[in-house]
């Protein structure tokens, strides 16, 4: 492990236990096969192996920030109606208690709130995803909600104020998805998402960081904005982590159509 500068990464985590399961039309057995791809590229992708990950999970919201103190988590399998053999996923990796309190000590010396939980398991935002990106379970992650009032500004600043972490080699992910619709995910219809993505691709990859900042604080104006987020804690994540981008120009690092939807992951090195 070194202090090699890490990546922020937002990514999608898919729909539920999706890398165990079958899906119908108009998803198929392989319509996620894409995504797991690229989830179990990530780490060969890194300029070294990370210290640690930290990670904002769209499916932990708190009324402040709140980190993961956890030295090692248990399972959150805060998903429902799934077959049962997929209540029964493990990934035992450890929590970084050390880690969780720099998290702390940085949003407080920028002068934000801050909680933290010594109880809190793995969500299906992290399980789901990191037993992909890391299946023997050996690099440590500390969990981080978001503010349950989903302001882009605060969430913003709370990733500008975490940057420093991706020079002692800890990875910064925002885990989340670029479309959440659940109601019309599965009808087909790809406008929407289509539009969507072209905006934040323009937003990431091809915008000034005062620009791109602008643009995401104004989320709620981009192309069919409140169609592809009724409620945007799936993009939330993704502020976080173009917060702690710096004045890093943004790739768009996974992009594929699933169920007729595109979905896809940016990344800041």
């Amino acid at each position: 492990m070194s202090d090699v500068r890490q990546p922020a990464i937002f990514l999608p985590h898919g729909g539920g236990p999706c890398f165990w399961m079958e899906f119908p039309p108009p998803f198929g057995p392989h319509a996620w096969d894409g995504l797991r791809d690229y989830l179990s590229g990530i780490i060969a992708s890194l300029p070294a192996p990370p210290k640690a990950f930290l990670v904002v999970s769209a499916h932990w919201e708190e009324e402040k920030p709140t980190v993961s103190t956890a030295a090692a988590p248990g399972m959150l399998f805060d998903y429902y109606g799934f077959p049962p053999h997929t209540y029964e996923l493990s990934y035992p990796a450890p929590g970084d208690p050390k880690l969780a309190a720099e998290v702390k000590g940085l949003l407080e010396a920028a002068g934000l709130p801050v909680g933290e939980d010594d109880q809190r398991g793995f969500d299906h935002g992290v399980f789901v995803p990191f037993l992909i990106v890391d299946p023997e379970a050996k690099i440590p992650v500390a969990m981080m909600s978001i503010e349950r009032d989903l302001d882009p500004a605060r969430h913003l600043a709370i990733g500008k104020a975490l940057a420093s972490l991706r020079d002692e080699g800890v990875v910064i992910v925002g885990s989340g998805m670029s479309f959440h619709d659940l109601r019309h995910f599965f009808d087909g219809d790809g406008r929407a998402s289509a539009a969507f993505d072209a905006w934040l691709d323009e937003t990431l990859t091809k915008s000034d960081p005062a620009t791109r900042e602008r643009r995401l604080i104004a989320w709620k104006e981009a192309p069919y904005a409140r169609a592809c987020h009724p409620r945007e804690e799936h993009l939330i994540p993704l502020m976080v982590v173009a917060g702690a981008a710096g004045d890093g120009a943004g790739a768009h690092s996974y992009k594929d159509v699933i169920g007729g939807k595109t979905i896809s992951a940016f990344r800041f090195d």
